[in-house]
């Protein structure tokens, strides 16, 4: 195992246990160090491609988005607009064009789940309704395009960028519950524990 490895395990168990019940600051801190512990975890894969670049500025489109939602302003726009290209960039990743599919039943249930979560925070969102449209959508679209690279090709690799798609989805629909509709206490730690586990099993498909 690399120090990257454990110290991301390490680094995101301390933020989440700040997450529930911990002191500030080390949200403050522990957020962004994982995450450039997870970007340092990616540049050590065995083999670095072209595409594997699109990871890797992934995550840090995704740690620009944790800074800006830790700034006392609100900049919840280029927050949003910073998640966008991340889930943009992680989608150009899954995307395999050596064997295109087309799976009906994921674009149902992925339309079905989209329009609910829409139809829950639509009255709430008021400026913000295009942006959070917007982003969700690049999210779901994140997730077909791994969905369908494990139906076309399954292996270890395709399961794990399948499995952290899911998780960033559950942590956005989450997230965006919590801010626009119904607060709960233990919202961050959940977000927390789906977002790092996540990128997690994004980051673990390129040591594969």
């Amino acid at each position: 195992m690399s120090w990257p490895f454990l110290a991301v395990i390490f680094s995101g168990w301390i933020y989440i246990d700040a997450a529930y019940r911990g002191p500030s600051w080390q949200r403050w801190v522990f957020k962004p160090v994982t995450m450039l512990l997870m970007l340092f975890w990616a540049w050590q894969a065995p083999e670095i491609t072209t595409f594997s670049y699109l990871i890797l500025f992934g995550l840090l489109a995704s740690l620009l988005a944790d800074i800006l939602q830790m700034v006392p302003q609100d900049r919840m726009l280029y927050s949003i607009g910073a998640l966008f290209i991340s889930r943009l960039l992680y989608t150009l990743y899954f995307i395999n064009p050596l064997a295109p599919s087309f799976y009906w039943l994921p674009i149902v249930i992925l339309l079905a789940i989209g329009a609910g979560v829409v139809l829950l925070l639509w009255n709430r969102l008021e400026d913000m309704r295009w942006p959070v449209v917007t982003y969700l959508f690049i999210t779901l679209l994140m997730v077909w395009t791994a969905t369908e690279g494990y139906l076309t090709q399954t292996n270890d690799m395709s399961f794990s960028q399948l499995i952290g798609s899911i998780l960033l989805l559950i942590a956005s629909i989450i997230w965006l519950t919590n801010r626009y509709r119904t607060p709960f206490q233990a919202a961050n730690a959940v977000i927390a524990v789906c977002y790092f586990l996540g990128h997690f099993m994004v980051v673990r498909a390129l040591h594969i």
